[in-house]
């Protein structure tokens, strides 16, 4: 039985906020995997794309996601990349439920444009053809990976992670 709830999902898909959300519904720990690289690395994310670049960040997300892979009953709001490496995706599977959480370009433009830290994936002329382009290209990582998907774009915090309860509910695998 699996007893993890891993959210995955682009940048804006509300896995942080709905992610706390669950964790305190089901009484469990919340982990953000983008706050446990900053703490491995001792600095933040666009430190990290900025002074030793995109593979570093890559590395450190293998590792912390190894980490925290083998933990039980959490909740993990994971980076927005973490499908693009097989390997993490994979060690996820083996104690979570895998939920894509997915967004509207127009919606997750707004959401990451509310100036809460730098993306640094976003920084250019165009932040909307490239949240586009990189949706895109990541779409079919994503839903490879997910067990479970709900979009989020027209949906409240409360509303998402109540779905996402009902869902497991449905799920054999998933142990409460």
């Amino acid at each position: 039985m699996k007893t993890n709830i891993a959210l995955i999902g682009f940048m804006g898909a509300g896995k942080t906020a709905v992610g706390k959300a669950l964790a305190k519904k089901l009484n469990r720990k919340f982990a953000e995997l983008d706050l446990l690289i900053e703490q491995k690395a001792g600095k933040s994310i666009p430190e990290i794309f900025q002074q030793d670049g995109e593979i570093a960040f890559r590395e450190l997300e293998i590792e912390v996601t190894k980490e925290i892979a083998r933990e039980k009953y959490l909740v993990i709001a994971c980076g927005g990349g973490i499908v693009l490496n097989k390997i993490n995706i994979d060690r996820l599977k083996k104690e979570s439920i895998i939920v894509y959480l997915t967004a509207s370009p127009s919606v997750i433009l707004k959401r990451v444009s509310g100036g809460r830290g730098e993306r640094p994936l976003l920084k250019g002329d165009n932040p909307s053809s490239t949240i586009e382009g990189l949706l895109r290209f990541r779409r079919p990582f994503y839903e490879r990976a997910a067990d479970i998907k709900i979009n989020t774009s027209k949906l409240d915090i409360d509303s998402v992670s109540e779905q996402v309860i009902s869902r497991l509910n449905e799920d054999e695998c998933f142990n409460f």
